[in-house]
């Protein structure tokens, strides 16, 4: 089967969802993909979905809840959570492509409610994210590292002096390695809030059932009360809108 084109896939997506993305990374944020699937199905849980996530934990996030539609659906198709939240063009342009494919395959002609099934939540085209390493040349302008149009250094040294090369090049190194620091870090957290956000689906599930039976669970009760307490400087803003159903 014949690829579809860049433009011809972001013309179709708009249409379906009623969005105004105007790149194919934009996807990358898993918002998209997700409703595309419950314009196939109608029960993804769209109230877990943050189609104007900013951050990559809130991409992840949404991938998880596709990734468990695929479970519960057999879809036998494995999802590169790691190189789609990086909002890189190719990665999500072959996404995008099976998802089109798929959607072909699987779609009744029934009508679509997108912004209905969103709630009216806003979903404006998430603006693509820039990688780590960009931030460490940034900050290198910033600092002053290195040299711009041929000017003198920020230093005010001859180009001739050994000093300042030294200098700047012990700064890049520094940079260099808190990037490297930062984007582990970033990973760790990612990695951990993923299995955190597991928990909380399985328990909330559970917690339904039984609520459905007219039973509860005292322990559950207590993982959930653990999953959602604050502390001093992580409390929700007070002014902060928050989806009754939405969690983490």
């Amino acid at each position: 089967m014949m690829a579809v084109s860049r433009s011809d896939l972001l013309a179709w997506l708009n249409e379906l969802l009623q969005l105004n993305y105007t790149k194919i990374e934009q996807c990358g944020t898993g918002g998209a993909y997700c409703q595309i699937l419950d314009s196939i199905y109608g029960d993804l849980p769209m109230a877990r979905v943050k189609m104007n996530a900013k951050h990559e934990y809130e991409f992840v996030a949404n991938f998880k809840v596709m990734q468990n539609v695929f479970k519960a659906k057999k879809i036998d198709k494995p999802i590169p959570i790691e190189k789609l939240v990086k909002c890189k063009m190719q990665d999500n342009l072959e996404f995008l492509q099976w998802m089109k494919r798929f959607w072909d395959s699987n779609y009744g002609g029934q009508g679509y409610d997108a912004v209905g099934r969103r709630r009216g939540a806003p979903a404006e085209p998430p603006a693509t994210i820039a990688p780590l390493s960009t931030g460490a040349r940034s900050a290198s302008a910033v600092l002053g590292v290195g040299r711009s149009g041929g000017k003198t250094p920020i230093s005010g040294h001859r180009a001739g002096s050994t000093q300042p090369n030294e200098a700047m090049q012990a700064l890049q190194t520094q940079l260099r390695e808190m990037s490297t620091h930062m984007e582990g870090l970033e990973k760790e957290r990612d990695f951990y809030f993923a299995k955190l956000r597991d928990i909380e689906i399985l328990v909330q599930q559970q917690s339904e059932t039984l609520e459905s039976q007219g039973k509860e669970d005292d322990n559950l009760k207590e993982i959930q009360k653990i999953l959602y307490s604050t502390e001093d400087g992580f409390e929700v803003p007070e002014n902060a809108a928050v989806d009754e159903e939405e969690t983490f």
